[in-house]
């Protein structure tokens, strides 16, 4: 008698549909698109960052529209540009990539200024927090002469304290402040 209840209970099991199990596969809800698009979003940012030559004095930025990814921004070395694009391509659920980004002309002048107004953003002791990360916060792009912050700080006092360190440097003919406050 128990081994026909065995064999009964075991035949019911078998032709049970996957369905009516709340654990099994089709049982679970299917990813929302939100929840890709965020996890799109993540791996494109994460590739971005992970790149080998990707600095300071780089500006990297994207936009995700369905499978297809657009590059924006400035590098300093030409290769850093086509680095990008490859790395986003090899993104699972990338179809395809638009690269926009900007290569700055070579300039011994722009280096020398890259270098003089981040010794003076991360010289200073209330924005040296920003230069401890792998890739800092705040991005100095220098184009002609003209710079440009761009990047996340965490309140309006260090966008603003920023902003007049790279004013004070000298031979800086302009300063575009693009910085970010986290949370707004």
């Amino acid at each position: 008698m128990r081994k026909e209840l065995r064999a009964l209970f075991v035949i019911a099991l078998l032709a049970a549909p996957a369905a009516a199990w709340p654990n099994s596969a089709a049982a679970q809800p299917q990813r929302s698109e939100p929840k890709s698009v965020d996890k799109l979003y993540k791996e494109v940012q994460h590739q971005l960052v992970m790149l080998p030559w990707y600095s300071v004095f780089d500006n990297l930025a994207y936009k995700v529209e369905g499978d297809k990814v657009t590059l924006y921004g400035q590098v300093t070395r030409p290769s850093l540009k086509s680095d990008a694009e490859a790395a986003v391509k090899s993104v699972e659920g990338v179809a395809s990539v638009v690269n926009n980004i900007e290569v700055l002309p070579p300039s011994p002048m722009d280096d020398q200024l890259r270098r003089a107004v981040y010794r003076a953003i991360y010289g200073d002791a209330a924005l040296s927090r920003y230069s401890i990360q792998a890739v800092p916060s705040v991005h100095i792009i220098v184009k002609g002469g003209n710079v440009t912050l761009e990047g996340v700080v965490d309140n309006e006092t260090d966008k603003n304290l920023a902003g007049l360190r790279a004013n004070g440097v000298p031979n800086v003919f302009s300063v575009k402040n693009n910085l970010v406050v986290a949370g707004s």
